[in-house]
């Protein structure tokens, strides 16, 4: 590494197993969804989060619109989540005719607070869509109860979450319903993708007629009907076997991709701590009773400083930071079709100060080291 190397935000990793199995998948002659590779996606998946069933998607955002359509959500239904999260989480739920309400989310962990939940609860609620930001779980106990309370299902959304526990148990794998990303921004990646986690057994039979365009066509092929038609709502979720011979490179590396992330991950926080003890930054919080994945390193930067001057120093030394979500409450499609519960004013101090730095398979501490002090003169300064 030179001094003058640009250091690019992402980077997508290859395990060195991609194209050999994408080859393979070419020579079985099965190129559509649901070939071999797609199966052996879905076995590493079930066994490893203990979900009853994983469906592949062609992406997140594919997976939760699969979820709001097994919970029959329709006009006039209202669904719980942050204001900080990507559109498709509200868009999934909007495309029902449902309204997406906000509530505001937590100083520590930026998850949904769990405890504005009963506020937020109105006699149309029929989700509550946690999103664990940063790879990092919400209270997921404290959300159950509240839905259990009321008979409100939970989608997981994970998108950032795959790897990462709540008191042991798999994110994605606690709600009734959970997705995952495998954009390849996330750290296991293939290109676009993405799984729906189906842990209500009641959900089960929906979700894979949603999956097939709408028919029977699973129940078929498991001989559990003579002749598949068309049943009910549905569309073309699938991802073709290209796609799943890919993921599945990347899933057999899983553990060797985290633990290098996490090795990046607290590099970043020990070379950070004194930039937080002189108050000039926050540094994540992640709650003991949690283990994340190192999806992103961020920081929130004091509330004086001028995050754009900020991102525009690093820029000049070769470093490429990037902001996050606007928060979708102040976005032209959330004044439309959403609504807010209470204040969200710590969704807006928060999303205003935070910096997400570069963190990608590949990365060493030497480039965390440049990062880290081109960070701090650009401090000194402001």
């Amino acid at each position: 590494m030179t001094s003058t190397e640009r250091i690019p935000f992402n980077k997508p990793f290859m395990t060195g197993r991609e194209l050999s199995y994408i080859a393979e998948a070419h020579l079985k002659g099965r190129l559509a969804g649901d070939g071999d590779f797609t199966q052996r996606c879905r076995d590493w998946l079930e066994r490893e989060t203990g979900s009853r069933t994983v469906l592949l998607t062609h992406s997140c955002t594919a997976a939760l619109e699969m979820a709001a359509l097994a919970l029959d959500i329709r006009p006039g239904d209202e669904v719980i989540m942050p204001s900080y999260t990507f559109v498709s989480t509200a868009n999934a739920f909007a495309l029902r005719g449902a309204t997406p309400v906000f509530v505001d989310i937590r100083e520590d962990t930026l998850n949904l607070d769990e405890n504005l939940l009963e506020a937020a609860l109105t006699k149309n609620t029929r989700a509550i869509v946690p999103v664990h930001y940063a790879g990092v779980a919400c209270e997921m106990d404290a959300i159950k109860a509240v839905a259990a309370g009321r008979g409100i299902p939970i989608v997981e959304d994970a998108a950032q979450g795959f790897g990462s526990l709540y008191k042991g148990q798999p994110l994605g794998s606690i709600g009734d319903l959970g997705t995952y990303s495998f954009h390849e921004t996330k750290n296991v990646i293939s290109g676009e993708g993405g799984a729906l986690l189906v842990n209500d057994p009641n959900l089960e039979s929906a979700a894979e007629i949603i999956r097939e365009k709408g028919t029977n066509r699973t129940q078929f092929f498991k001989g559990e009907a003579d002749k598949y038609t068309w049943q009910s709502l549905g569309s073309s979720f699938l991802p073709g076997e290209i796609i799943a011979a890919f993921l599945l490179a990347q899933l057999e590396s899983a553990e060797e991709i985290k633990n290098g992330r996490l090795g990046l991950w607290n590099h970043y926080h020990e070379c950070l701590r004194d930039m937080e003890e002189g108050g000039r930054l926050r540094r994540p919080v992640v709650p003991e009773h949690t283990a994340h994945n190192a999806h992103m390193y961020y920081i929130l930067l004091d509330d004086r400083l001028d995050r754009e001057k900020v991102i525009n120093s690093l820029d000049s030394k070769g470093i490429h930071s990037v902001f996050h979500y606007v928060p979708l409450h102040q976005s032209p499609g959330g004044l439309a079709y959403c609504r807010q519960s209470g204040s969200l004013k710590i969704t807006e101090s928060l999303s205003s100060r935070l910096l997400r730095l570069p963190l990608w398979m590949g990365m060493t501490n030497a480039h965390v080291n440049r990062v880290a002090e081109a960070l701090r003169d650009a401090l000194k300064v402001l």
